[in-house]
């Protein structure tokens, strides 16, 4: 597979399918449609919608019938990374080599356009797939992501990552906020292309599994860029987790123990993306890009 095309095949549709679904920057009002769309549209990576149909697929499901649902997981992504640059969080100006919103609006329209996004998300979850067939998924849906993204999930690790702040090194205290605060939502990703294709209880309990694994991946990656990276690559300020004294990898267990975990996830996830596909496909060229990524 080539995995850069087909990831810029994907980041295209789920571009395409967002532009859709959000308001217009000229309607009513104005102003917070334009922030809410100048976080969405500042260049991610799309690796929640592109988890989420990629499980759709490996469970025996058409991505395109979930197209709009995913975008959904774009959404609350967003949302949650506008309100983590806020002062009153993690105090950062850039995000993507941009300013980041409540540097480039104002902080008050940054809380405003987070709280939107994540209120549209659930519009966009009760909505699709469309049609009465998909009833019960819908809820189910929706259930999932609030389950993943509340106070035992995203929201829950996100306070408890204040809390360790400058805390003593604690290994399972770190994999529980890179748990909560990154695998929650990735969870939620794969088991709602699960869902959404229709299957088992089992299956989706598979799916979520991988998906939170991929998070803990994610983190650790992103822990080892945060030590090792520039603003330049990353597009983000490099090294506040240290200065601020936040509960890391690298802080945990040094930078060489954290690339040897890195390497021992990887590994296992390929594993098991192989058994949830039946042999190599999208999840596994999703872990290998996960693990190599340099932003």
């Amino acid at each position: 597979m080539d995995l850069a095309s087909f990831l810029a095949e994907e980041r295209e549709r789920i571009d395409g399918a967002l532009d859709r679904l959000l308001p217009a920057a000229d309607a009513w009002p104005g102003r917070l449609h334009e922030a809410m769309r100048y976080a969405v549209f500042g260049g991610g990576k799309r690796v929640r919608p592109v988890l989420a149909r990629a499980a759709c697929r490996a469970a025996g499901g058409d991505a395109e019938s979930i197209l709009e649902s995913v975008c959904a997981l774009e959404m609350v992504h967003t949302y949650s990374l506008i309100h983590d640059d806020l002062p009153a969080l993690d105090d950062d100006t850039l995000r993507r080599g941009r300013a980041t919103v409540h540097v480039a609006f104002d902080e008050a329209l940054a809380i405003l356009a987070g709280d939107a996004l994540l209120t549209e998300a659930f519009v966009v979850l009760g909505r699709f797939p469309d049609g009465h067939a998909f009833a019960s998924r819908r809820a189910d849906a929706c259930r999932v992501v609030a389950e993943a993204i509340g106070s035992r999930g995203m929201v829950g690790g996100q306070v408890e990552d204040l809390e360790a702040t400058r805390a003593a090194p604690d290994g399972d205290r770190l994999r529980r906020i890179h748990g909560a605060k990154t695998g929650a939502l990735l969870g939620a990703a794969a088991e709602l292309g699960a869902l959404l294709a229709g299957a088992s209880a089992g299956s989706r309990a598979a799916f979520a599994l991988f998906g939170r694994r991929l998070g803990l991946l994610f983190q650790v990656v992103d822990d080892i860029l945060d030590a090792t990276g520039s603003a330049a690559s990353l597009g983000k300020s490099p090294g506040k987790d240290a200065a601020a004294g936040k509960l890391t990898y690298p802080a945990v267990y040094g930078l060489d123990a954290t690339r040897r975990e890195r390497d021992a996830l990887a590994g296992s996830l390929g594993e098991e993306a192989q058994r949830l596909e039946g042999g190599e496909g999208t999840l596994s060229a999703l872990v290998a890009f996960v693990a190599r990524r340099d932003r």
